[in-house]
C-alpha cells in the first residue's frame, strides 16, 4: 500500500465524524461543510461529501430543510437530529478510545 493511499483510507474512516462535527455547530449547506473539512486539511470531493449525507439522511442522523436562494435554486440546510447526536456521542467515544490506544504506542 502506498502513502496516498494510506492516506486516503485512514481520511475516508475519519469524514463522517468530520462532518457530524461540522453539523453539531448548526447547520450547514454542503459547500459550508467543504470548506470547513477543506480548512482543516481533509481534501474532500464533492460527490464523496453528498454520498456521506445521503447516507446520514438515510439512516436517519440528519435532517434538512430547504431554504430560498437569491442567488439561484433553493438549497438544502443539513441538521443533525436526535439519532445523529447520538451516533456523534459514540464516534467522540470510540476515536478517544483509539488515539488512547495508538498514543500508547507512540
Amino acid at each position: 500500500m502506498n502513502d496516498d493511499n494510506i492516506r486516503t483510507q485512514m481520511r475516508k474512516g475519519m469524514l463522517e465524524l468530520s462532518v457530524l462535527l461540522i453539523l453539531q455547530r448548526g447547520r450547514a449547506y454542503p459547500s459550508d461543510i467543504l470548506r470547513s473539512l477543506r480548512e482543516s486539511g481533509m481534501i474532500v470531493v464533492e460527490g464523496t461529501l453528498y454520498t456521506v449525507l445521503n447516507r446520514l439522511r438515510r439512516d436517519g442522523h440528519l435532517d434538512y430543510e430547504w431554504e430560498e436562494s437569491t442567488m439561484g435554486p433553493p438549497r438544502k440546510y443539513y441538521t443533525l437530529s436526535d439519532s445523529g447526536l447520538r451516533l456523534l456521542d459514540a464516534l467522540i467515544a470510540e476515536w478517544r478510545s483509539i488515539s488512547n490506544a495508538i498514543g500508547f504506542f507512540l
